[in-house]
């Protein structure tokens, strides 16, 4: 599993889920780069249950 980093290279990062930001690679197969879209897809929408979790409470919810 990886976890692409958009904003700063096009591609999966170093192939793994530390979020290190480091790869020697600058091209990537179009399965390659589905996989790790749809990976970074998800981890979105665990850090936007997350931020609206943290909202209701701090909100008394």
């Amino acid at each position: 599993m990886c976890t692409p980093r958009v904003t700063q290279h096009p591609g999966p990062v170093c192939g793994c889920d530390c979020g290190c930001g480091l790869s020697f690679r600058k091209f990537f197969s179009a399965p390659e780069e589905l996989e790790c879209l749809e990976n970074y897809r998800e981890q979105l929408k665990k850090e936007l249950a997350g931020v609206e979790e943290h909202l209701g409470k701090l909100q008394g919810k």
